[in-house]
């Protein structure tokens, strides 16, 4: 695992994520989406097993509903192969996905009558 990939990782799973888990697991899994996708699903995983909400009422209120959501999007977003990994290639040079591709509008007045 190159420090391109280190840096990725790290971006996308936070600068907490210890580096010697990330290598082993790449070892292990051979890409770095593999690897973000296993971290994220883990945590996915862990935040459900656990109650959504605790409330104790005029006390305290923690909801984790949202970071719920966060992780699925994210999830989500990764497996759409957003954003690129540095280890995969780009089919059309232009830093997305390959049917994902720019396309450009040109915009022209009409004429005024």
């Amino acid at each position: 695992m190159n420090d391109d990939i280190k840096a990725w990782l790290l971006a996308q799973l936070g600068t907490t994520t210890p580096i010697a888990d990330l290598e082993t697991r790449f070892t292990r899994l051979g890409t770095a989406r593999a690897v973000a996708l296993e971290v994220l699903r883990e945590r996915l995983a862990t935040l459900r097993s656990q109650p959504a909400t605790v409330n104790v009422s005029s006390v305290v209120s923690v909801s984790n509903v949202e970071n719920i959501k966060a992780y699925e999007r994210q999830i989500t977003r990764l497996e759409a192969g957003i954003p690129l990994a540095p280890d995969e290639e780009d089919p059309d040079g232009d830093g997305l996905p390959g049917d994902q591709s720019l396309q450009v509008i040109t915009l022209t007045a009409r004429p005024r009558r």
